[in-house]
């Protein structure tokens, strides 16, 4: 508990004192970023990776005003088949994001689980519903 709360009290730090913090209002559609990342898990490291993962995911949208996505899911019939959906406000949020203490702890932690990594960076044909979608969520 104390080692979370010292990488809490880090990934605040790290956060506010970043030179260009993105404000929640101020998302310009036109440089989103939008990808999915398909990741394909060895089966022996399967629940450690979703648990390293989900906390990584949660730390992202909770700490990071430019991300706007970090969705986990895996596939029902081969759950180490993972896929996620990532939103970023702009380049320089994901550029920001891959700084941060969280994302450096799942990436060195999660290496030798991981068997495959495919990112596939994607267009959004509706950036205008996105708000009504994550506001159905509330």
């Amino acid at each position: 508990m104390k080692k979370l709360s010292l990488l809490c009290i880090a990934i605040t730090l790290f956060i506010s004192c970043t030179e260009e913090s993105v404000s929640k209002k101020s998302f310009n559609t036109d440089e989103m970023m939008v990808r999915i990342a398909e990741i394909e898990v060895d089966s022996l490291y399967l629940e450690e990776y979703m648990s390293i993962l989900k906390e990584e995911a949660k730390a992202s949208v909770a700490i990071e005003p430019g991300v706007i996505s970090i969705f986990p899911m895996f596939e029902k019939d081969t759950p180490t088949k993972i896929k996620i959906l990532e939103i970023y406000a702009d380049k320089k949020a994901y550029e920001l994001h891959l700084e941060t203490p969280h994302f450096k702890h799942y990436k060195t932690s999660t290496l030798k689980m991981v068997k495959n990594l495919k990112l596939i960076e994607m267009s959004s044909m509706d950036f205008e519903t996105m708000p009504m979608i994550f506001n159905k969520m509330n």
